[in-house]
């Protein structure tokens, strides 16, 4: 496995060496605690964790030991990290269990003498009979009491094929709807945002690492590049660059200095911090949000399933039938009530066209917790965007550069990315690529890069002194002055987006404008959701004013909320379903998790926080906002298709109903016309729902 060194730490004669590599891959939870097992089974290696957030990988080794504590790195292979950690593979046990069940009930009729598939189907039966017992117990006439009647019934008559036909598709459709339940669970495993066992304190000068669970509030916590910060506290030595994407939503980095605040769950991208705890464990404002959530998904109701709904209105019907019809034709004629009912076929091809959708839903890259949401996603009338990450793609680019004095624009973009290059934060990155993307190549003439009070750089270059930064430290810490005009120009230029300005000696020679560039399918995404139902499309963001007005503005979106912190967002969402609205919320950060956790359907972006993953109902694992439409639209040929299934088996089952009461059909062969009739309904709803041009599209 291919990795770079982001820290080097030599052994001494009190501390083990400490090596901190970034991997080039990107890794899954499984991987992350592979590598950590495989890498503590040398004899030289300490301690050793890796992270499947920051893709980094902790080494703490015997001295004597760097080379070949970076060589056990480099021999590591994720295929087979994957190869030992692979989850089971739910397909091929569904395959297993279906196949199984068929053979099984196949050579029990063909193979075993009457008696012996008396006894087994007598035995059967119990199961069913107890839950029809059950089920009158507590005062509900569903579908268990159905089902235990017709294969009572069928019992009592000696009819006990029909019996054995009728308990084989019930126990095909729980099958069913087990393997979906399970598919769904192992489809979102649970992860953590905060991934962390061990964290670096500082005792008395010496850093010594703890467990997580031992931290204490008051302590001193190292916290050094690529790393994750464990807790909430404040800085009282160094300065860093730390990425709060995760709990604001915000793509730049926001430098931290002595005072300044920090909350767990964020990424320190560049520096080290000493952080004195302020809030630990579950206290932290991240384990706040977490409590939030279950507190909210508690509030979701548990409802049944479309299918049973629709079954158990109809049984009180069956049984209105047969009981009138046992009054003038006798029991033989009722078993035409019993035999041939309608929740059966509804509660096995339900399921299976669910199961359609979501495998078709794993095709197009949608990865959904169940059949609920899909129904949820075609019933939304509000859908709900979150600006940063979401609608914009969270990769700051420069968007305008400007220049004033004697400098040309040119001049000002490779100067800035000249000093920038040195800082690999996320606004220097943008300004490094834009001026490579321009061919604006520039010579190593410039003194060391000098980081002054976490608001900027300073440096000596082409015999000039530099400076870079935010407007703060420009022209209160520096001195240069900014006039009105000039003001005006970076507003009219920035629209709300972030600024870095670039100072010459006293004077300011120009201004750099980063914007998160829209994503740039967002458009036609919003044009189509709207032309498939979607009422109002309003988009919530922790952005101001301005830069909110531009988003919306540029994207077409008439309603937005700028300015609003995670409790807002979650507030807004609650109001509107109060008002009877249904609500798809889209989002990607941890201060989206409140909102997506009460919505009726949540999406998260393919990169979001692992919380908002984990909160999310669906997760757009293309990365492409174009699922919404493809969610949407599966959404609505699922429910048609129920309901075409539901007008099907009516006019089917009633038919056969009929035929039975008239004497033209027998018992047997309605239970194998009833039991055709459900089966090909069933294999109907296998067929794919998407058209085939939008399959091409995915």
């Amino acid at each position: 496995m291919k990795c770079a060194i982001k820290s080097d730490l030599p052994a001494t004669r009190l501390m083990p060496g400490r090596l901190r590599l970034q991997t080039q891959v990107r890794l899954t939870e499984s991987q992350a605690g592979g590598i950590a097992e495989k890498l503590l089974a040398y004899p030289f290696v300490r301690e050793a964790g890796a992270s499947h957030i920051t893709g980094s990988i902790v080494i703490c080794y015997e001295a004597g030991f760097r080379e070949k504590a970076l060589a056990a790195a480099s021999v590591l292979s994720v295929v087979d990290i994957v190869t030992e950690n692979r989850p089971p593979d739910l397909g091929l046990e569904f395959r297993k269990g279906l196949y199984g069940r068929v053979l099984r009930h196949m050579l029990k009729r063909l193979l075993l003498p009457a008696w012996v598939r008396v006894l087994i189907d007598m035995w059967r039966s119990l199961r069913y009979l107890r839950r029809a017992a059950i089920s009158l117990r507590e005062r509900k006439l569903g579908v268990a009491v159905l089902d235990g009647a017709a294969i009572s019934v069928s019992m009592l008559q000696g009819d006990f094929n029909a019996a054995s036909s009728v308990m084989f598709l019930l126990g095909l459709s729980e099958f069913l709807e087990d393997y979906t339940r399970a598919k769904a669970r192992n489809a979102l495993a649970k992860s953590l945002v905060l991934n962390v066992d061990f964290v670096w304190v500082r005792r008395d000068g010496v850093d010594v690492q703890m467990p997580l669970d031992a931290l204490c509030v008051g302590d001193l916590t190292v916290v050094r590049t690529g790393s994750v910060i464990p807790v909430d506290g404040t800085v009282v030595d160094g300065e860093a660059a730390v990425n709060q994407a995760s709990l604001t939503g915000e793509a730049a980095a926001v430098f931290k200095r002595q005072g300044d605040s920090v909350f767990a769950g964020t990424l320190l991208e560049e520096g080290s911090l000493v952080i004195e705890a302020r809030a630990v464990a579950a206290e932290s404002r991240i384990s706040r949000i977490v409590r939030m959530i279950d507190e909210s998904d508690s509030l979701k109701a548990n409802v049944q399933n479309r299918a049973e709904r629709l079954a158990d209105k109809i049984v009180p019907y069956n049984f209105l039938l047969a009981s009138a019809v046992f009054a003038f034709g006798g029991a033989r004629a009722a078993m035409s009530a019993l035999l041939v009912d309608y929740s059966c076929a509804v509660k096995l091809a339900t399921p299976i066209a669910v199961l359609s959708a979501l495998r078709e839903a794993s095709a197009n890259k949608l990865a959904i917790r169940g059949g609920k949401f899909i129904e949820a996603a075609a019933e939304a009338d509000i859908v709900i965007f979150d600006k940063t990450g979401t609608l914009t793609a969270a990769c700051p680019n420069v968007s305008y550069v400007g220049a004033f004095g004697s400098f040309t624009r040119d001049e000002v973009l490779k100067t800035a990315a000249c000093i920038e290059e040195h800082f690999p934060h996320s606004l220097a990155r943008a300004v490094v690529r834009r001026a490579k993307d321009e061919g604006l190549l520039h010579e190593e003439n410039h003194a060391d890069v000098e980081y002054i009070a976490a608001h900027g750089i300073a440096t000596s270059y082409s015999g000039r002194r530099f400076i870079i930064g935010s407007r703060h430290f420009v022209s209160e810490d520096e001195g240069i002055a900014v006039t009105a005009e000039q003001d005006a120009q970076i507003e009219r230029e920035a629209k709300g987006g972030a600024v870095l300005y670039l100072g010459a000696d006293d004077a300011l020679a120009g201004f750099i404008c980063i914007a998160d560039p829209i994503r740039p399918e967002a458009p036609e995404v919003i044009a189509r959701l709207k032309s498939l139902g979607v009422k109002r499309i309003i988009m919530l963001t922790g952005d101001g004013e301005l830069s909110a007005r531009e988003t919306a503005g540029s994207l077409g979106i008439d309603e937005y909320r700028a300015g609003f912190l995670p409790e807002d967002k979650r507030e807004f969402v609650e109001s509107l379903k109060g008002q009877g609205h249904k609500i798809m919320m889209v989002g990607d950060g941890i201060n989206d998790s409140p909102a997506l956790a009460v919505s009726d359907v949540s999406v998260a972006m393919r990169d979001a926080a692992d919380l908002a993953r984990e909160t999310a109902d669906v997760t757009l694992l293309g990365g492409d906002l174009r699922g919404l439409v493809t969610l949407r639209m599966l959404g609505q040929r699922l429910l048609q298709r129920v309901s075409r299934n539901f007008g099907y088996i009516l006019g089917v089952n009633s038919a056969l109903i009929a035929l039975g009461l008239g004497g033209m059909l027998s018992s047997g062969t309605l239970a194998l016309l009833h039991n055709a009739s459900t089966v090909a309904v069933s294999a109907a709803s296998t067929r794919l729902l998407l058209p085939e041009n939008t399959r091409r599209e995915k």
